[in-house]
């Protein structure tokens, strides 16, 4: 049996909007789009890489699909684990529109059947496998309130943007979390990697 893992590019502020180009996702009049580019560097690329060689599936949303099936095919390297875990494994699509995914092997998954779709392919990968959730925002929210994540990698790059959409929303359920490994990379990056324990508790000194 797997696991399901959410790997996600925020600011300082939280944000995850379009971190990889200016194009990629202007939604709301998202005006900051690339944010990430000028801290992206080796330790990044050598966690990322890791992150990618224990992927048994992905679990992406529509706008993220869509964004990937425009890039990944046309840079293509068997041997790069990025690509080539992206181009080759099962990719399952949460959406209601999507018909006829083109860049495959693709599955797409209505939300009546997405929690027991989840389960159903997490009892399918070989132990150690995960299932892989990348950016996918709207969908990303939607596990976290369901505490269908078993473990979040945060990559928080060292710059403040102030508007776009962040992966905590307000209203969201207070959970607590342990940390099961932290690094920082050579641009300032801090990657954390988290295990959720349960609903928050308060107190008082």
């Amino acid at each position: 049996m797997g696991k399901l893992t959410l790997t996600t590019f925020l600011s300082l502020d939280g944000v995850m909007q379009a971190p990889g180009g200016p194009e990629e996702d202007p939604s709301g009049g998202f005006e900051y789009g690339g944010w990430l580019v000028p801290f992206a560097d080796e330790g990044m690329g050598e966690f990322m890489d890791g992150v990618f060689e224990r992927a048994g599936g992905f679990l992406l949303g529509r706008k993220t699909y869509d964004i990937f099936a425009a890039y990944w095919p046309e840079h293509d390297d068997p041997a790069n684990p990025i690509a080539g875990k992206l181009n080759r494994l099962p990719k399952y699509v949460a959406s209601t529109t999507l018909k006829e995914p083109a860049w495959g092997p693709a599955t797409v998954i209505d939300g009546e059947h997405l929690q027991s779709e989840i389960v159903r392919v997490e009892d399918g990968l070989e132990e150690g496998k995960e299932l892989q959730v990348h950016g996918s925002g709207q969908l990303a929210q939607w596990l976290l309130a369901r505490d269908l994540v078993d473990e979040l990698n945060l990559l928080v790059f060292p710059v403040f943007l102030g508007a776009g959409r962040r992966l905590f929303p307000t209203g969201a359920l207070p959970t607590a979390y342990e940390l099961l490994a932290s690094r920082t990379t050579g641009s300032g990056t801090a990657i954390h990697t988290y295990r959720p324990a349960g609903r928050a508790t308060f107190g008082t000194f």
